[in-house]
């Protein structure tokens, strides 16, 4: 409030005081303007009294310069041609008969010069305007009438007008005092229900959220920036719970299998070192499944946090050089592996995500496949997207199966042979990558599992580059 109060002063302050100077200007020259008219008006009426010199027409002088003093307030001389003052308006002061050629406006106008202007009277002691016309009568000068008027009343006029300049400035003063109070009180009001839900939200309540509809565009727009800051940080703690429920859930099975396995081989060193020997293969066994479920929940943490840019990678080239990785494996299995790739494909994702996704779509068709089965591993575009798909020949997935087999720690065997975490990993990495990650049956039995991945870059806040 106090700030849009002092603009306003200083707005008015840079129109006002050139606006001043400019009114005592106008003031002055209409005044100087007046009293030149009413000059001539007396000068007119002069020249007989002046060409043919009588007491009737000295009275008649006399009268009209006082008349017009009493109106008007300026003081009047008439002076003869020699300078002599026939008439004066202000007898106490100046009497007539006195000689005015010692005033130069007296004596230019004598010469038949017009003159106006502002000097200072040593005999009223104030500054004055003047205006000295001649009074003719053909072609000869019979004498001069000079009108003076104290400057103080232009100074008054012009103060007047200031007055009600200044009023309608404090009045404009006053009313941007309001405006800016309504103003300050309705954003502060809105700025303080937004810190209300700011200390709810830091209080615990995740669910705290800022009304987006009221206020003016600029609180309205900051709403939706905290709304969007508080969905995120929600969805953060909510992973971090997540993650931590996970981890306590799935890792107590395999420590807790381990410590029994081990406490049997302790026990059996001695009397039966062979099955103490078989005890501790299990147990490294149990070990290797616990470090892989370590790595794909570090994995899925990592992901899910954010902390993964994307970059440019042949599709193509990646599927051909996984497809050469898994040949020798496929190969003792008895089973075939067949390439679809077709040209360089560029996408845009995540380092290592393609490689992750294609081989634990490989590593899932070879455990479903049998001998003599194959597996095909194809790259398909289209309009701003590609996707690297995996078919195999297995027994596949019910609907509800594939449903869930995205779900971390879902496994479609109970064996517990698996980390349950594969396809988790894969779907995360995808979304990372701003893709898309699915199965569908393959007839007439088997499964088809896809990644899609965008062949247009975008910035990490969704604009394209």
């Amino acid at each position: 409030m106090g700030a849009l109060m002092g603009l306003t002063l200083l707005v008015l302050l840079v129109q006002d005081i050139p606006l001043s100077a400019y009114l005592r200007q106008v003031e002055t020259d209409r005044l100087v303007t007046s009293l030149e008219r009413d000059a001539f008006v007396l000068a007119g009426r002069s020249e007989d009294a002046l060409e043919n010199p009588t007491s009737e027409g000295d009275a008649m002088l006399t009268e009209l310069a006082r008349t017009y003093r009493d109106s008007g307030g300026a003081r009047v001389v008439i002076a003869n041609r020699a300078g002599i003052a026939v008439v004066t308006s202000d007898d106490d002061q100046l009497k007539a008969g006195s000689s005015y050629l010692s005033r130069p406006e007296i004596s230019a106008a004598l010469e038949g010069t017009i003159t106006s202007g502002s000097r200072y009277s040593q005999t009223l002691e104030q500054q004055l305007l003047f205006v000295a016309v001649p009074v003719l009568s053909g072609g000869s000068v019979l004498g001069a009438v000079r009108l003076t008027y104290p400057e103080d009343v232009v100074t008054h006029a012009v103060t007047s007008r200031l007055s009600v300049l200044g009023t309608i400035a404090l009045t404009s003063v006053l009313l941007a005092g309001v405006a800016g109070l309504i103003f300050s009180t309705s954003v502060t009001r809105r700025l303080r229900l937004l810190e209300a839900v700011t200390e709810v939200l830091a209080n615990g309540d995740l669910t705290a959220r800022a009304d987006e509809t009221i206020g003016a565009p600029e609180i309205r727009a900051l709403s939706r920036s905290f709304n969007s800051m508080a969905d995120r940080l929600s969805a953060m703690i909510e992973q971090q719970r997540s993650f931590a429920a996970d981890a306590s859930h799935q890792l107590r099975t395999p420590l807790t299998a381990l410590r029994l396995r081990l406490e049997s081989a302790h026990e059996l060193v001695t009397s039966d070192p062979e099955t103490a020997a078989s005890r501790l293969a299990a147990a490294e066994n149990e070990a290797d499944r616990l470090l892989t479920i370590i790595e794909g929940l570090l994995l899925l943490s990592r992901v899910e946090s954010g902390g993964i840019q994307r970059t440019r990678i042949d599709l193509a080239a990646v599927a051909e050089a996984r497809a050469g990785q898994w040949a020798a494996l496929a190969g003792d299995l008895g089973v075939s592996i067949r390439l679809a790739v077709g040209d360089p494909t560029i996408v845009f994702a995540v380092p290592t995500s393609i490689e992750q996704v294609i081989d634990n779509f490989v590593d899932n068709a070879l455990t479903a496949a049998h001998a003599g089965d194959e597996i095909m591993i194809e790259v398909t575009r289209s309009a701003g997207t590609a996707t690297v798909s995996v078919v195999d020949h297995g027994p596949g997935l019910t609907v509800d199966q594939r449903a869930h087999a995205f779900d971390r720690f879902w496994q479609a065997d109970s064996d517990g042979s698996g980390s349950g975490l594969g396809l988790a990993v894969v779907k995360q990495l995808v979304a990372a990558s701003g893709g898309d990650a699915w199965l569908t049956p393959n007839e007439p039995h088997g499964l088809s599992a896809h990644a899609m991945f965008s062949t247009i870059e975008y910035e990490s806040v969704g604009r394209r580059v």
